[in-house]
């Protein structure tokens, strides 16, 4: 006689999670009975609702999707206790899972997130590692708890970082480790064949959600640190400068020599496109200004030659 497949909820929302539930749904003995992701939310000029990448590939293959406004709320952790889970999954869901739901699912709930943790708990994590200027990137299998990213252990993976990747790039290797890392542990976890090591609160540190603002470029800070932030924000917030023509946004830059006392935020006269930090020359190679095309900084330049000089921030 064999035995039932263990009944797995999954709670998911960003691009991150979609390779993790779709590892799920291949997985001998598994049975996903119920995904969990935020609601639709108005996206594009016309604020037509778009549901999360999560959502679509829930309804792709069948899979009762619920999409409560707050999983917190009495009536959304009944809805899910009604699915009667033996273990949930998180990756990229973009609530708080309360303490009530921590409950349910009677071998606890297991986080797939995107640092080596402790270091980059909370809601940016992989932006934080190359804004950090990490020399490593990794996945963490944690079981969740009452706190924010601090469940004990269960498995980490990582990988040398090359000190070129945008946020999208490393985001799409760590969502293929946290599948490999899901594959691999989550029969024995449910046999009772591993456990998890409690975390240490040394080199810990939090990050934040992003908003809008955070991608205005500081011409105050070094060379090294603007580089980094054009790869981190991307794709959102996305780094800009305001300058005399307009907002130019910024898509690639490579840091250069030293600026000898120039006045950060000073646009050279060329022939590329460079503006003096406080430590550090700033090329900006991609750029696109407000509302127009992605084209090369030597070519923006070449079509405002009068803003040579000019300071920018």
């Amino acid at each position: 006689m064999t035995s039932a497949p263990a009944r797995i909820l999954f709670l998911g929302s960003g691009e991150f999670a979609v390779p993790i539930l779709y590892r799920l749904g291949h997985l001998a003995g598994i049975e996903v009975v119920g995904v969990i992701s935020t609601p639709p939310k108005p996206a594009g000029r016309k604020g037509m609702l778009k549901p999360t990448p999560v959502a679509v590939a829930a309804r792709a293959r069948g899979i009762p999707l619920m999409t409560p406004p707050h999983v917190r709320e009495p009536e959304a952790i009944e809805a899910i206790r009604a699915r009667e889970p033996d273990l949930g999954v998180v990756a990229d869901f973009g609530q708080i899972v309360p303490p009530a739901l921590l409950a349910v699912p009677p071998h606890g709930i297991l986080n797939v997130h995107p640092s080596l943790l402790p270091r980059h708990r909370g809601a940016t994590p992989i932006p934080a590692t190359i804004l950090s200027g990490d020399d490593e990137a990794g996945v963490t299998l944690i079981e969740m708890d009452a706190g924010l990213d601090t469940g004990p252990i269960i498995a980490t993976e990582s990988w040398p970082l090359e000190g070129n990747e945008t946020s999208s790039e490393l985001e799409a290797r760590a969502a293929g480790v946290g599948a490999v890392l899901v594959g691999k542990y989550l029969g024995p976890w449910l046999r009772g064949e591993v456990s998890a090591t409690p975390q240490a609160d040394d080199g810990a540190t939090m990050t934040r959600p992003l908003r809008r603002g955070d991608g205005r470029m500081d011409v105050w800070l070094t060379a090294d640190e603007l580089e980094r932030q054009v790869r981190a924000y991307q794709p959102w917030p996305g780094s800009f400068l305001e300058t005399p023509a307009g907002r130019l946004i910024v898509w690639q830059a490579t840091v250069d020599g030293p600026t000898f006392d120039t006045t950060p935020g000073m646009i050279w006269p060329g022939p590329e496109l460079r503006i003096a930090t406080a430590e550090n020359w700033l090329i900006l190679d991609d750029v696109q200004p407000a509302g127009g095309r992605r084209m090369t900084g030597d070519a923006w330049l070449r079509g405002h030659a009068g803003i040579a000089g000019s300071v920018v921030g």
